[in-house]
């Protein structure tokens, strides 16, 4: 039987660049994606702070039209015991368009933690629905 022997391939000198010798790992890029994820995640817990999960909850009651550039949202709002809440209010047409929008601060009788509210929103032409759109902090 013959014995085969096995050899390192031999590269023309100049040709294929510097050759390594062993295996290092990479530090640079390690500590770039650390200091991403870090980054990233103290980004992702600040703005599900600012605007994730909130107490301010609103609540659409109904809405009336007491003419035909001004509608009237009835809503609740609940927030921390005592709190105000700057809500956001929209007013569209029949055919869903927004003709009216108006932010509205409204504030928690004493300890209350549920605000009952009713806002005139002014509007460009005929509203058909009335919504909250969103509450927050005020």
């Amino acid at each position: 039987m013959s014995e085969t022997r096995t050899t390192n391939p031999v590269f023309p000198p100049g040709r294929y660049g510097k050759r390594r010798s062993g295996r290092r790992r990479p530090v640079l890029p390690l500590i770039v994606l650390v200091v991403v994820v870090a980054a990233s995640l103290v980004l992702s817990v600040r703005l599900f702070q600012q605007y994730g999960q909130t107490d301010y909850d609103p609540q659409i009651v109904g809405w009336d039209e007491p003419s035909a550039t001004v509608l009237t949202i009835q809503f609740k709002v609940r927030v921390p015991a005592g709190g105000a809440a700057e809500c956001i209010l929209r007013a569209r047409d029949y055919d869903g368009f927004e003709v009216g929008r108006r932010t509205v601060v409204v504030r928690a009788a004493g300890d209350a933690s549920v605000i009952d509210a009713e806002e005139d929103v002014p509007t460009t032409a005929r509203a058909s629905v009335g919504d909250v759109l969103k509450c927050r902090a005020a």
